[in-house]
């Protein structure tokens, strides 16, 4: 896409209110604001689970997701770095994904990359999130082990190691 007819400030604009969004939508895990600021037509690109057409796909997977250990335990999703490319309306950024304290003060987490497209009025047309999977397998290991050795590994992580631990 060329041409874009989104400035350089509604685009910083528009991100920041997505932001604040997401940011919302984490500390009160209600997902659907989140959710809403993709056009009906969106086209999400999630390299592990594939690729999503319209916003009532992405829905369900962004619940299943982030209500389901690993996703159920990360606290936010800031942005490490910003670009803003206003002759693709995109914006291209590092999201840090930072799972809560296991009980001493550790922060682990794992980025990944996401390009967003901007469509307009507050509404995201494609989101692509680029990032290696075995890396979060890996920060879920570590914040697993980490856990366990304080005595904090709630039920549900200690399942999920079960069946994907072995997989670093």
């Amino acid at each position: 896409m060329t041409g874009s007819t989104f400035s350089r400030d509604e685009l910083v604009d528009a991100f920041a209110g997505f932001e604040a969004t997401v940011g919302r939508a984490a500390a009160t895990r209600d997902w659907d604001p989140w959710v809403d600021q993709y056009t009906d037509d969106v086209t999400y690109v999630e390299h592990a689970a594939g690729t999503m057409h319209g916003r009532e796909q992405v829905r369900p997977w962004i619940w299943k997701t982030m209500e389901n250990f690993p996703g159920s335990y990360m606290t936010s999703f800031p942005s490490l770095w910003t670009v803003y490319d206003e002759a693709t309306g995109r914006v291209l950024c590092e999201l840090d994904n930072p799972m809560r304290d296991p009980g001493d003060g550790t922060i682990i987490s794992a980025t990944n990359i996401s390009i967003v497209t901007y469509a307009g009025d507050g509404k995201w047309r494609r989101q692509e999130d680029v990032y290696n999977p075995l890396r979060f397998v890996a920060a879920t290991v570590k914040w697993c082990g980490k856990a366990e050795e304080l005595g904090t590994l709630p039920d549900e992580a200690a399942a999920w190691m079960a069946k994907f631990g072995g997989m670093t």
